[in-house]
């Protein structure tokens, strides 16, 4: 590019008054020569379009969130049908049951984990988790389903045994019951982690005959993709969750649309520290995709890429 190329868009200052919109706002991200702001302004020209056409839209995400407030907008999402295949982490399963009943508490990161222990209290970054608000709630929440459904057949897929037990829950604060309603699959690679993991082991060490079958979630994973016109996904924080994502849409050549939100940088060589550019490499991001790559923490950034969809 020549110099003309380069200085066509002028640094605007941003204007806030009591009635700027969140949409408006951000709108002026992309014009403030801000370091995460002109990202984040970009991200939401990426969203914008990626909810407006057509296309099959992932959403990845780490469970820990799911312990915030952040679960919240999650919900809305799924409530409004903006994506349509969410992968995730188990302990996505534990907080959304566990908080569907239970309340978690507002803590801090520096308070004595040798005191929490002895009163009975988790923490979770600042969260604290009491343990009647945990592991006990969802068993007995959990458990008495899983009774039900092996009445029903012996063998089910991971994002169809979720999809049932969501429809269970009953509880509109609740991402599986939104999910199940709005048939939108709930895939968890790693389905055998955490709490709700170890309620499948325990059912199973009593009906030895009781199956989850997670090579019929890749199956229907590979329909999505060979079926997809276009793809496009929002990946908060890395894992198997945003591997799965881009896995499976090797497949088809890349992502053509990619928002990706992260703390983790690329030195270490992981896979939540890799750009978006990597994964053009692999074949998992198209040449020509529209993305970018984010950083800072979900729980602060989802809202303002968000909240002007809602």
């Amino acid at each position: 590019m020549n110099r003309e190329e380069l200085l066509t868009k002028p640094v605007k200052d941003i204007k806030i008054t009591g009635s700027t919109t969140l949409r408006e706002l951000i709108g002026q991200f992309s014009h403030s020569g801000g370091f995460t702001s002109a990202k984040l302004g970009t991200a939401y020209s990426i969203l914008d379009k990626m909810f407006r056409e057509e296309n099959t839209t992932f959403l990845s995400f780490p469970a820990d969130i799911i312990s915030t407030g952040t679960r919240g907008l999650i919900n809305e999402m799924v409530k409004r049908k903006l994506v349509d295949v969410v992968i995730t982490t188990n302990g996505t399963l534990d907080h959304d049951i566990a908080r569907t009943y239970m309340d978690y508490y507002c803590g801090t990161f520096d308070y004595s984990d040798r005191e929490l222990k002895h009163l009975s209290i988790n923490r979770l970054g600042n969260v604290f988790v009491p343990d009647e608000s945990y592991g006990v709630i969802i068993e007995e929440k959990v458990q008495p389903v899983l009774e039900e459904l092996y009445k029903r057949k012996k063998e089910w897929g991971g994002a169809e045994l979720l999809r049932e037990y969501g429809l269970t829950m009953k509880n509109d604060s609740s991402i599986l019951y939104n999910a199940a309603k709005n048939n939108i699959p709930v895939y968890v690679p790693g389905m055998t982690d955490g709490s709700f993991g170890s309620q499948l082991w325990s059912f199973y060490e009593g009906n030895r005959d009781f199956k989850i079958n997670l090579l019929q979630d890749e199956h229907e994973l590979s329909d999505i993709i060979f079926d997809a016109k276009k793809t496009g996904a929002l990946m908060l924080g890395g894992g198997i969750s945003k591997h799965h994502t881009i896995w499976w849409n090797q497949f088809r050549g890349g992502l053509e649309y990619a928002v990706y939100v992260t703390t983790a940088q690329e030195f270490d060589g992981s896979l939540s520290g890799a750009k978006l550019e990597e994964a053009i490499s692999w074949k998992k991001m198209r040449e020509d995709a529209d993305f970018v790559n984010v950083y800072g923490d979900a729980t602060a950034l989802l809202p303002l890429l968000i909240g002007p969809f809602l």
